[in-house]
């Protein structure tokens, strides 16, 4: 492999002075956590959004995790999510006590299938979580559609997605709530962190609640009725975020805009190489989104020449890597939900051909350049060009 300075991997943060300079004024200053930084990133985030309310927490997966409990989601309902994700999306409903169904994907774009999901419906169904794979917004009207026939939910996990639009709407705006993480790959980054938004107020008031142990009154407001007084009025969590993580995210947020620019100029150059390069073949990106494109993802012929150009491109210096192995598929929920082969064919099928190419707004032109010509060297080398 080459050296270490020219790896290029799959996903990075981008830190600048103006980040660092912004965490050390929280850190001189009287407030490390729960104070004014988080409530303004979070109205900074709302606003972002197009939408009244975001609480702002600790990680994506408590992100889910609040949106299935301020939903109601608990013992002996089930939730509906994509095969195609990071386990976090059916972790947060497990959490609650609730079972997680696996609805297939599109092949094209790997997004949930609504077709799939309408044909997974029972008396159980709660909700619909829709992942917006890669960074493509799904199908939301289709999804809305379903979920207001049935009296359903939907959240969107749009870890993949922020700054992303769906119809000219924004993603934030699509769904009952939206879940947004901060993780370092991620649109921007607090280091761990995450948040959900929503227009609902007493949906985000449970959640701020629930971020907060269950507790009735927040500092703020014991202070405000001068009094030292509180009650937990359910079982909560401590999810909360500090105000550095949060000063990060206020001036990360400011960027996002371009860096989504900057992410669809590389995604743009990689469909270009690629369209007439034999053995490679990227995802659709449909024309009535804006793609975030927190990954690209290309399909190889099949697994095994997958794993050589996988390996080849390694041993080349470039970070590809795979997402997801399908979620039914992990021993976890083959052992407690009876996941198996065959329940979501395309999901299975798509896993044994995908891989990711770094994608990241700091990637120069010539990063760009030699990941494809690294791409082109390894069809060769594997055989699949010839």
């Amino acid at each position: 492999m080459e050296g270490a300075r020219e790896f290029i991997p799959y996903g990075r943060q981008w830190i600048e002075r103006r980040d660092i300079d912004a965490v050390v004024e929280v850190l001189e200053s009287d407030w490390l956590t729960t104070g004014p930084q988080v409530a303004a990133f979070e109205e900074a985030l709302a606003e972002f959004c197009g939408v009244p309310h975001a609480i702002a927490v600790s990680s994506g997966t408590a992100a889910l995790h609040l949106a299935m409990l301020s939903l109601g989601v608990g013992p002996g309902d089930e939730v509906i999510v994509p095969a195609m994700t990071f386990v976090a999306t059916a972790n947060a409903v497990v959490f609650t006590g609730a079972t997680p169904v696996f609805a297939d994907i599109c092949e094209d774009t790997l997004l949930i299938d609504p077709d799939s999901v309408s044909s997974l419906l029972s008396s159980r169904t709660k909700g619909i979580v829709a992942v917006d794979y890669g960074g493509h917004p799904c199908d939301y009207e289709a999804l809305q559609n379903i979920a207001s026939r049935h009296g359903l939910f939907l959240v969107s996990d749009a870890c993949h997605s922020l700054g992303g639009y769906y119809k000219g709407r924004p993603v934030g705006t699509l769904a009952d709530v939206t879940v947004f993480s901060f993780h370092p790959v991620k649109m921007i980054t607090t280091g761990e962190g995450g948040a959900l938004v929503c227009a609902d107020s007493g949906l985000a008031k449970r959640a701020r609640r629930l971020r907060n142990h269950g507790i009735d009154l927040d500092f703020r407001e014991r202070a405000g009725r001068n009094t030292w007084e509180y009650d937990m009025v359910e079982l909560g969590f401590n999810y909360r975020i500090t105000d550095f993580q949060c000063a990060l995210g206020i001036s990360q947020l400011s960027r996002l805009k371009e860096w989504v620019v900057r992410r669809n100029e590389i995604a743009s150059r990689y469909r270009s190489a690629f369209c007439d390069m034999k053995g490679i073949t990227p995802l659709v990106s449909y024309s009535h989104v804006v793609n975030a494109y927190h990954l690209f993802v290309v399909k190889l012929i099949g697994a095994e020449e997958r794993l050589e150009f996988f390996l080849a491109m390694r041993r080349r210096g470039i970070g590809v890597n795979v997402h997801y192995k399908p979620v039914h598929l992990h021993s976890f929920y083959r052992e407690r939900f009876g996941g198996r082969k065959g329940q979501c064919p395309v999901a299975e099928k798509a896993y044994h051909s995908i891989v990711s190419l770094p994608i990241y707004p700091q990637m120069s032109a010539q990063e760009v350049d030699r990941v494809i010509g690294a791409a082109a060297e390894s069809l060769e080398e594997i055989g699949v060009t010839s």
